[in-house]
């Protein structure tokens, strides 16, 4: 099959996001001017470079009350800073409910009882005892193509990481199992990985 998307491809759901997969979620806490805090996944999320470190995530529809956006990117555009929680599968039904387009005086930590700690480095909550959470401030916001669709990058300032997740001075994955967007209403779970070395290493 091919098709041109800006011709539709006659399938019953879209099949865009199940080709670009698994992809990472970024669990974005952010708290706006007015001191509300807000949590929401964001499947269009990855780091971007090493040095300094940097990660991205990308906002692609609107809520009537954020002026054209959601409140993730509306609280980042007050403040310059988020925070990037990884979600582990234990955390799944948690995050889930995180995702509804709730009123911007909903706090997401409240409606799903996740508990919250605050950051070290940027005026903003974080998931407690999420596996990792990545402190950003952010450097670009960047409107794409199309209605509401924006770029958010940030340089992560402080990183912190839970101690059982720590073996032999590595961050395991395995220890958490991460929870990764497919397709669709799809979700998967990273439970083993294995290695593979670069030619010339």
């Amino acid at each position: 099959m091919f098709y041109e998307p800006r011709n539709g491809h006659g399938l019953p759901h879209n099949p865009f996001n199940a080709i670009v997969t698994p992809r990472p979620i970024g669990w974005i806490s952010t708290r706006g001017a007015d001191g509300q805090d807000n949590l929401a996944p964001y499947s269009f999320f990855n780091a971007v470079a090493y040095v300094p470190p940097q990660v991205m995530f990308a906002s692609t529809s609107a809520k009537p009350d954020r002026d054209g956006t959601k409140d993730s990117v509306a609280n980042i555009r007050e403040t310059g800073v988020f925070c990037v929680n990884v979600v582990e599968f234990a955390a799944r039904d948690a995050m889930n409910a995180t995702s509804g387009p709730w009123p911007r005086e909903v706090d997401e930590f409240d409606h799903a009882a996740i508990a919250r700690e605050e950051c070290q480095t940027i005026a903003a909550a974080r998931v407690a005892g999420a596996p990792a959470s990545l402190e950003c401030r952010m450097t670009q916001i960047v409107a794409l193509e199309g209605a509401a669709n924006f770029l958010v990058l940030g340089e992560v300032v402080g990183i912190h990481m839970r101690d059982d997740c720590m073996v032999d001075g590595m961050f395991d994955i395995t220890r958490y199992r991460p929870l990764a967007r497919c397709g669709y209403r799809d979700y998967a779970v990273v439970n083993e990985v294995f290695s593979l070395s670069r030619p010339g290493e």
